[in-house]
């Protein structure tokens, strides 16, 4: 089975032009009656292969077209939905998204197509929905390509306003891998120690060419990102910010703390948690989830907040 796949996929890239029955059986070793039994599969499965009767018969792919793509009805239905719900996390990718959706449905078998074609989705954030700023697409492929080839990488931490530093020596890592989580994307790397950048908060420099020996992570890379409380994250712009410190270990509080919140490490047992909502009583709300004692609550109108939301809940559970 495995050699007659192999032999139907190379089969596949030789019709973009025509070929003989016996040209095709002396290239793969195989009877004639092989090859047109290939070509019978190949047919079943959606290719438009185009063929002159005779003994001297020749196949060819219909217009020498790219062949149907192999996918399923499910899978045909995954790619429709993903490029039309990718997040816009990567600057440029929206229109990108839709030109790969197009091009796909193009070498759809008819069927697939008809499927695809059926998805016309609109999406819409909603108000909680605010995510990081989107990152440069040379930033990603710089930082893919060193990870993928285990070469160091130079980069500089961009200022609070998004521009690069003023000239200095850049931080010199070793990139492991690239995570996306809450609509902002990592850099796990390792500089001595396991560090966490946000991507786009660096600007990598050019490749170094120099490699590394790859190490493996301690734990989980989806775990170690998730409870890391120190992981480059800066509050967005929200209506509201405040923060409280809260009694439980940063490395929970980081698990389950809205994306971009701050999490700080102040003790064992002891953290400081920095987010924003809509309103205060949204960040009240977000903080009572914690199921912990809080204390040291900034600024004035989350105090304020807080009571009310109690007062609230106490005229909730008075017996009517």
């Amino acid at each position: 089975m495995a050699t007659t796949s192999a032999r139907a996929l190379e089969l596949l890239s030789l019709l973009t032009t025509r070929w003989t029955t016996d040209d095709l059986a002396t290239r793969f070793h195989v009877s004639t009656r092989t090859i047109r039994r290939d070509i019978d599969t190949l047919r079943t499965l959606g290719y438009p292969i185009e063929a002159t009767k005779g003994p001297d018969a020749t196949y060819r792919l219909a217009g020498g077209k790219l062949p149907p793509l192999l996918f399923d009805d499910e899978q045909a239905l995954a790619v429709a939905v993903a490029l039309q719900t990718a997040p816009t996390t990567v600057s440029g990718t929206t229109t990108a998204a839709a030109r790969a959706l197009s091009t796909i449905k193009q070498i759809m078998p008819a069927h697939l197509r008809a499927q695809a074609e059926a998805l016309d989705l609109t999406t819409i954030g909603n108000y909680w929905d605010f995510p990081a700023p989107t990152v440069a697409p040379a930033t990603l492929a710089a930082v893919g390509a060193a990870i993928r080839d285990r070469h160091l990488l130079d980069l500089e931490h961009l200022t609070p306003d998004g521009n690069r530093p003023e000239p200095g020596p850049p931080a010199r890592v070793a990139p492991h891998h690239l995570v996306h989580w809450a609509g902002r994307w990592y850099l796990v790397a390792h500089d001595g120690d396991w560090t966490i950048h946000r991507l786009d908060r660096i600007h990598p420099r050019g490749p170094t060419g120099l490699t590394f020996h790859r190490r493996e992570l301690p734990e989980d890379v989806a775990h170690y990102v998730m409870t890391t409380a120190d992981r480059g994250d800066t509050t967005p712009t929200w209506p509201c910010l405040g923060a409280a410190t809260l009694d439980l270990p940063a490395d929970i509080v980081a698990r389950f703390a809205p994306g971009g919140s701050v999490v700080e490490h102040l003790a064992p047992g002891r953290t400081r948690l920095t987010l924003g909502a809509w309103s205060w009583a949204g960040i009240a709300g977000l903080l009572g989830t914690f199921d912990t004692d809080l204390t040291d609550l900034r600024p004035h109108e989350l105090r304020q907040a807080c009571h009310t939301l109690a007062a609230r809940y106490q005229a909730a559970i008075k017996p009517a």
